[in-house]
């Protein structure tokens, strides 16, 4: 549109300034030549609208949106259309209380109100695109801001409305999916109304008041010390059943040693070590006196 702007200006210059009459009249045929150039370029330009990958285009005549679309491609269009491109990729909208992490520059954590009456910040990103068939419509209503006038705010108070039927440590701990899958239900249909896809909702992080967390970490310490002094009971049961198994073994080692060892026994078990003595390579000499243990001498 600015070359065939540029063109008529051009040829109205030439037209009305360089006229027959004026001394400088050579000029006006070649500043019309360069402006019917620009304009013939201008509409070749205006005529062919190249659309990216993962976009669509949205024609727009004298402000009057079209129902049609332009998809990816180049495309011939009326040279007086104006096309505004819009992302169909997946997009993502995160508002964090880290600062420049979120979509939002500084603290743009959702903070609500639990059942319990205490206050919870929540970090959450929203993964969503554009319907293209949608799309013309949803420049129409609502046009190419939707992420501040559709995302930001209808997520912030589905949050909010959905926080309230949960207690802040059921919402930290056991809660945390299902509180995520609810915000996901209640949030789809209105995206869906206003030609948005709602992907995928996840629940980043949530901060618990101070005085909370630190309840959890003293009751965390407190189990913990409750389970290292239950294994130690554990530990010092099973050395007392093992202390009293090996005195049962050795009181009954000697019951049966004393209940089965008679002196008639004994003095046999003597006269057999006393013959393998004899039978050494040494030279002794076995003296058997009035006792029950026979005396020894060596011989060398």
């Amino acid at each position: 549109m600015v070359l065939i702007f540029l063109g008529l200006v051009l040829i109205a210059v030439a037209t009305f300034v360089f006229n027959p009459n004026n001394i400088n009249a050579k000029f006006g045929m070649p500043i019309k030549i360069v402006g019917s150039v620009l304009i013939v370029i201008g509409v070749l330009n205006s005529c062919f609208k190249q659309i990216d990958a993962g976009q669509i285009g949205v024609k727009s005549l004298f402000g009057k949106i079209e129902d049609d679309i332009l998809l990816s491609g180049l495309n011939f269009v009326n040279p007086l259309v104006e096309v505004k491109t819009i992302d169909t990729k997946t997009q993502n909208y995160t508002m964090s209380g880290i600062h420049d992490e979120g979509t939002k520059a500084g603290d743009d954590a959702i903070r609500v109100l639990t059942a319990d009456g205490l206050e919870v910040t929540i970090d959450l990103t929203v993964l969503y695109r554009v319907v293209p068939s949608e799309a013309p419509r949803l420049l129409k209503e609502t046009g190419l801001d939707y992420n501040d006038k559709i995302v930001r705010p209808l997520t912030r108070t589905k949050i909010r409305d959905n926080a309230v039927y949960y207690d802040a440590v059921a919402l930290y701990s056991s809660k945390r999916d299902t509180f995520q899958m609810r915000i996901f239900n209640s949030i789809e249909k209105d995206f869906k109304s206003r030609g948005l896809i709602l992907e995928q909702l996840l629940v980043r992080n949530i901060t618990l008041p101070t005085s909370v967390k630190a309840s959890i970490e003293s009751k965390i310490n407190a189990e913990q010390d409750a389970q290292k002094m239950q294994f130690v009971l554990q530990k010092e049961k099973q050395e007392a059943e093992r202390k009293r198994v090996e005195a049962q073994g050795i009181a009954d080692y000697q019951r049966i040693i004393s209940t089965g060892l008679s002196d008639k026994q004994l003095q046999y078990e003597s006269i057999k070590a006393n013959l393998e003595l004899a039978k050494s390579a040494n030279a002794k000499i076995i003296v058997l006196g009035k006792g029950n243990n026979p005396m020894i001498i060596d011989g060398k």
